[in-house]
């Protein structure tokens, strides 16, 4: 029993978990259920502790280096210790919120390439190496954030990538240590662009939404009329042309800059 118990820590036969998600598709703000399934291995174990949270994939910058780095957020425990007899199965449901940052991995229906976002389970074994789980997740864009998405895609930009960036940025309602950028290629009617950078920041009542151009080299200056921030409601966006908005933007750096 001695060998067996000593195997268990070295995590051969000693418990094992498995997440079962109710529904993968989520929104900000929203909740996704599930449940946590511990099976029991050969020995009888101490579990002390079982958490469920969130987890992105993230770029980090430090100084010339460039790496990707697993970022949790969201976490929540799912109850106290208890002893796993040996076999048995140990069933724990969940409902784990979606904070209102959370990015988006979808848009109209299809997955944005870059994205990495799932719920981990972490299960702390008394003198054993942790067991964990990571189930994907698929976040859809709440209807503010649909709105401004399908005006670009209304003005004929394409979606082009997506990442997530570690760091904050200047001036909005951001608690989460890292960021969204989700970029678009320009139609030809803007020849002097290279892409738009989107970024959303939200809370339960309104978000920030953070627009950039990236020209082509060559054709202009930096300058503060490339970038713009502005706030939305989420529920009071109805009211604005949002496509036209976006295009009244850019017409006006792009006269301005004399380059479409």
């Amino acid at each position: 029993m001695g060998f067996k118990k000593l195997l268990a820590s070295l995590g051969a036969g000693g418990a094992s978990v498995e997440t079962v998600l109710t529904e993968v598709n989520v929104v900000p703000g929203g909740v996704v259920q599930g449940e946590v399934r511990i099976q029991g291995g050969s020995v009888n174990q101490e579990i002390q502790g079982l958490s469920v949270g969130l987890q992105a994939r993230v770029e980090v910058e430090s100084g010339d280096e460039e790496y990707k780095q697993n970022i949790g957020f969201g976490k929540v425990r799912l109850g106290g210790a208890f002893e796993l007899q040996a076999g048995a199965v140990h069933a724990v449901p969940f409902g784990l919120e979606i904070p209102w940052e959370t990015p988006v991995t979808m848009i109209d229906g299809q997955a944005l390439r870059g994205m990495n976002i799932g719920v981990t389970t972490e299960l702390d074994i008394a003198r054993a190496v942790d067991s964990g789980d990571l189930d994907p997740i698929n976040v859809h864009p709440l209807p503010a954030q649909k709105a401004i998405l399908d005006a670009f895609i209304q003005l004929g930009f394409r979606f082009k990538h997506a990442d997530l960036e570690k760091g904050h940025i200047r001036g909005t309602r951001q608690t989460l240590p890292f960021y969204q950028e989700v970029e678009f290629h320009p139609p030809s009617q803007y020849r002097g662009l290279n892409q738009v950078e989107l970024s959303f920041v939200t809370d339960a009542h309104a978000m920030d939404v953070i627009l950039e151009m990236d020209k082509k080299p060559g054709l202009f200056s930096e300058g503060s009329d490339t970038f713009r921030s502005f706030q939305v409601g989420l529920h009071d966006f109805h009211g604005t042309d949002w496509a036209g908005y976006l295009n009244q933007w850019l017409s006006e750096v792009g006269s301005k800059r004399n380059w479409f």
